[in-house]
C-alpha cells in the first residue's frame, strides 16, 4: 500500500509541473492598484487585458460608494448563516426579483459564489434515472457539475449541432428505458475562444426531442443583447432557456450569481441547492454593490455601447494585422499563434516587460500541442491609444516568434524543462 501522498509529490498535475519556471510571473501574477485599463506589474506600469471587469464599473466612484456605505452600516459579515435560517433579508429578495426581470423569467435565486452554485444547480437538477448532454469545451465548473450526476452522461463536439443531435437520439433511448428526462448544458459564451454557443439551434431541436436548456452565460450577461440579458437575447431565444445563470464576478464586477427560470422550478432549486442550504449568505456588500451595478447596466446603455466599440477596434484592428482571432463572436478575443511552451513563455515576458502589454497566455494541455492562445478582454475603460499601442506590440512579438527569437531566447527554458 503507498502514501496517498506519493502521487501528488511524484504527478504535480498538467499546470503544477511548471510551478517552479511559471509562478509569480506566468500563473499566480500581481496585478497591483486600482482596477482599470491600466494597472501596475512587478512595478511597471501595464496595459491590462486580463481583467473580467467588462463594462468598467469596478473602480467606478459611485460603485465605490455603494460598497464603502453598504460595509459600513453592515460589515463584512451581514447577514450571517445560510439563506434558509438566517441570511436573508429584503435585499437579497430585490436583487432577485430585478434580476428576475431583467433577464426576463418569472424568478431568479440569488448564489453567494458562480462556480459552486452551477455545479450545485447540475446536481439538484438531475436524478440518478436522467441524462446529462452538455458541450465538450463547457467550463470546469460545468463539467465538475456533471461528475457529481450518478447517471449518464454524454458529451457532444464543441458547437456541433449533428454531435448534439446524435447524442439526443442516444439519451432519448436511454431515457425511455429509466424513466427519466433530460437536461442538455451550454454557454452563452464559451470564456476561452469567444464563440458564442448555438443557442438557437439547441432550440430547434425541443421541436423534434423532449430536454430542458440549462445555459451558462457568465461572459454574455451584461454584454450581449439589446439590453444586455446575454446571449439568449442577443439569438432571440431567451423564453426558450429553462434555466438561465449567469454571475456577477464580470459585468457587474463583485461576486456572487444567479439562476433564473420559472418560478416552480426556482421554488425547487431555493429548498434542494445544497451549496446555498449549507453555506454563508451572499454578504450586504455585495448584494447592494450589485443592485447599484444591476441599475447602472439598466440606465447607462453608453457603457455596452464603449465596450463594444473597443472591442470592434480590437478584434478589427488584429485581423486587419492578419492575426487568427478564430471565430469568437463576443468581447472575448483571443489570438491564435504556433509556437512551443518555452516560446510562449519568452513571447509573454517579452509582451509584458519591453512593450508593457498584460494578457493571459494559454498553452497545452488547455489547447494542443504547438499553438500559443492570448486571451483579451476588452473593457468598457480601455482607450485607443491602449488599443494602437496594443496592436504596434502584438505585430511586434510576431515577428520576433516568426524569425526564431524566442526560439533561441527560450533554450534555457527549455532545457531547465527537460525537453
Amino acid at each position: 500500500m503507498r502514501d496517498l501522498f506519493e502521487r501528488i509529490i511524484e504527478n504535480k498535475g498538467p499546470l503544477g509541473k511548471w510551478a517552479s519556471q511559471a509562478e509569480g510571473y506566468f500563473v499566480f501574477p500581481k496585478l497591483e492598484g486600482p482596477i482599470s485599463n491600466r494597472m501596475k506589474f512587478q512595478g511597471k506600469e501595464v496595459i491590462t487585458w486580463s481583467i473580467n471587469d467588462y463594462l468598467g464599473l469596478a473602480n467606478r466612484p459611485e460603485t465605490k460608494k455603494v460598497d464603502g456605505d453598504a460595509a459600513y452600516e453592515h460589515g463584512a459579515a451581514y447577514p450571517m448563516g445560510a439563506r434558509m435560517m438566517s441570511g436573508h433579508t429584503d435585499f437579497h429578495e430585490q436583487l432577485e426579483n430585478e434580476l428576475a426581470d431583467f433577464v426576463g423569467k418569472e424568478a431568479a435565486y440569488l448564489l453567494n459564489f458562480g462556480y459552486q452554485g452551477i455545479m450545485s444547480a447540475i446536481d439538484a437538477l438531475v436524478s440518478k434515472d436522467d441524462i446529462i448532454v452538455y458541450d465538450v469545451d463547457s467550463h470546469a465548473c460545468i463539467i465538475d457539475g456533471v461528475r457529481l450526476h450518478v447517471g449518464k452522461r454524454f458529451t457532444f463536439k464543441h458547437n456541433d449541432i449533428e454531435s448534439l443531435e446524435k447524442n439526443l437520439e442516444r439519451a432519448t433511448k436511454m431515457a425511455e428505458q429509466t424513466g427519466g428526462g433530460i437536461l442538455v448544458i451550454s454557454e452563452g459564451v464559451f470564456g476561452m475562444r469567444g464563440e458564442q454557443g448555438k443557442l438557437k439551434e439547441i432550440v430547434e431541436l425541443k421541436k423534434k426531442f423532449n430536454f430542458r436548456l440549462l445555459v451558462d452565460d457568465a461572459h454574455g450577461f451584461g454584454t450581449l443583447g439589446k439590453t444586455g440579458a446575454g446571449a439568449g437575447e442577443e439569438q432571440g431565444v431567451q423564453q426558450d432557456i429553462d434555466v438561465y445563470f449567469a454571475t456577477f464576478a464580470k459585468s457587474l464586477a463583485g461576486i456572487g450569481a444567479f439562476l433564473a427560470a420559472d418560478q416552480e422550478i426556482i421554488d425547487y432549486l431555493k429548498y434542494n441547492l445544497r451549496s446555498q442550504m449549507f453555506a454563508k449568505s451572499l454578504p450586504m456588500i455585495y448584494v447592494k454593490g450589485a443592485l447599484k451595478r444591476l441599475d447602472m447596466l439598466r440606465t447607462m446603455p453608453e457603457l455596452k455601447e464603449k465596450l463594444w466599440e473597443n472591442v470592434n477596434a480590437l478584434q478589427n484592428g488584429l485581423k486587419a494585422r492578419g492575426f487568427d482571432i478564430g471565430t469568437t463572436s463576443s468581447c472575448v478575443t483571443p489570438v491564435y499563434l504556433n509556437g512551443s511552451i518555452p516560446e510562449a513563455m519568452a513571447l509573454v515576458k517579452d509582451l509584458r516587460e519591453n512593450y508593457g502589454i498584460f494578457c493571459s497566455i494559454v498553452v497545452y494541455p488547455v489547447i494542443p500541442k504547438g499553438l500559443i492562445l492570448l486571451r483579451m478582454i476588452p473593457t468598457a475603460s480601455h482607450t485607443m491609444e491602449d488599443i494602437e499601442e496594443t496592436l504596434e506590440a502584438f505585430s511586434a512579438i510576431r515577428d520576433r516568434l516568426q524569425n526564431g527569437t524566442y526560439k533561441r531566447l527560450s533554450a534555457a527554458v527549455a532545457a531547465a524543462m527537460g525537453e
